[in-house]
């Protein structure tokens, strides 16, 4: 957890004690009843839609990050495979409904999402989809405030919000 994390925690859930103790930046510790919290990492995937030589990128309509861009995807839910999660996000999101055959693997990047003032560290996993199509729509507005198909040539990773993202689309995908 970073500096913020950790002062968002001023009590221990269990005792109310605030002699709290924080090991390597992710496991919470109260030494008056032994509570321990684990702040592990979170799992998330992001889905790389190319057509011909673009890339889909939204642009956020929430925070953290809002404005900036980023790709479809979003939180693993418990008892849900990435594949699973991926292709739910994607109906939320875009109301595309795709399916696991429809994805390729290609990266995981470790990525920090600072949420109402809790640095979540989470392992991003990536997948390319190629559409046949660049007609897509919103279907998620509270989350995504704009869709933009960028020419890989034309890609601006200063732009892009989550350096998880930045790295693989830097890595991957920008010509």
């Amino acid at each position: 957890m970073t500096d913020s994390a950790t002062s968002f925690f001023k009590y221990c859930p269990n005792c109310s004690s605030q002699n709290l103790t924080f090991h390597n930046n992710f496991k919470l510790h109260c030494p008056e009843c032994d509570f321990v919290l684990y702040h592990n990492i979170a799992a998330a995937v992001a889905v790389v839609f190319t057509f011909e030589d673009k890339i889909l990128f939204t642009v956020r309509n929430v925070d953290p990050d809002k404005g900036r861009l980023d790709l479809p995807g979003g939180f693993i839910d418990p008892n849900e495979n990435a594949e699973a999660a991926a292709c739910r996000e994607i109906q939320e999101e875009l109301g595309l409904s795709i399916t696991s055959d429809d994805l390729t693997y290609v990266t995981t990047a470790p990525n920090n999402y600072l949420y109402k003032n809790v640095a979540y560290r989470t392992m991003d996993i990536f997948y390319e989809c190629k559409v046949a199509s660049d007609v897509i729509s919103i279907n998620a507005a509270d989350e995504i405030k704009a869709l933009q198909w960028i020419k890989r040539s034309e890609i601006d990773l200063n732009a892009i919000g989550f350096v998880s993202i930045r790295d693989v689309i830097g890595q991957y995908y920008k010509k």
